[in-house]
């Protein structure tokens, strides 16, 4: 159950995008005489999910509304057009203007010290970070935080340049099977040429910058910052504060190895630590 609707009218499907969805899902459903197990075995999941999405309880994937789309007749995309809504309510209030930034940039530019960042976690490394944490909605998050690595495949894809700390290759998060999958997919996007990984390697000294950021760049407008933080994190757009950042991200590139090595690096760290 997401944030806004812990406190709403559960029976209510007016109380939030995410319940509006449930509720237009199992209308349709019951509709065309469909149990919930027949629904949920054409979106290759339990009738259990599908419940869950039903009474606002989940998030769904796009995978789920396209399925709803596709077996409802005359929906018309109803349910796609609907499902960004339902999604952003996974999220915390104080995420959701980055998100929606996040999916219209054209480039992003992360460093992340410690962990690997949300748009490159494999649903298994997301769901260990995201449990230590002890959240009550942890599936809904885990379901938000992959959605949002679709700007790296859509049909225009965001570009990615992503510099990181040796020491997050070697931070164990979940186990030997988690890390070696995690990171054989981060190898997979260094490796594809419209994206950059650079790792900046473990010399014995600090390079001065502990707090993971990004740079967000559009096809039109100014870039913005956004600073990963506890309890919240939070955008900037000033323009002194992009310019700061963006000179922080130039040194920090300029630290790490090129990003012709970063496979390679992954290899070696994977082989030594996670056989």
């Amino acid at each position: 159950m997401s944030v806004e609707t812990q406190a709403a009218d559960q029976g209510d499907p007016s109380a939030s995008p995410l319940k509006h969805f449930g509720s237009e899902v199992k209308l349709e459903r019951e509709r065309l005489g469909w149990s919930q197990s027949k629904l949920g075995k054409a979106a290759n999941c339990g009738y259990s999910l599908v419940a869950k999405i039903e009474s606002g309880e989940r998030v769904p994937g796009l995978e789920f509304a396209q399925t709803c789309d596709r077996v409802f007749p005359h929906s018309n995309g109803r349910f796609e057009r609907l499902w960004p809504l339902a999604l952003r309510y996974a999220f915390p209030p104080w995420f959701r203007r980055y998100v929606e930034l996040e999916w219209t940039a054209t480039v992003v530019r992360m460093f992340h010290p410690q962990l690997l960042p949300g748009l490159v976690q494999t649903e298994h490394y997301a769901r260990a970070v995201l449990r230590t944490g002890r959240p009550t909605n942890l599936e809904d998050l885990v379901t938000a935080r992959i959605e949002r690595q679709r700007i790296l495949t859509r049909e225009k894809p965001a570009r990615l340049w992503l510099v990181l700390n040796e020491s997050v290759l070697r931070n164990t998060v979940g186990d030997d099977q988690v890390m070696r999958a995690q990171l054989t997919h981060l190898r997979n996007i260094a490796e594809t040429p419209m994206h950059r990984v650079q790792i900046i390697r473990d010399n014995g000294r600090h390079h001065g910058y502990a707090s993971p950021f990004g740079l967000l760049s559009f096809s039109e407008g100014s870039d913005v910052v956004h600073v990963d933080g506890f309890p919240k994190g939070y955008v900037l757009a000033e323009q002194d504060d992009v310019t700061s950042a963006q000179d922080a991200y130039d040194l920090l590139k300029a630290m790490a190895a090129p990003p012709d090595e970063s496979a390679e690096l992954i290899d070696s760290i994977s082989k030594d630590c996670y056989s």
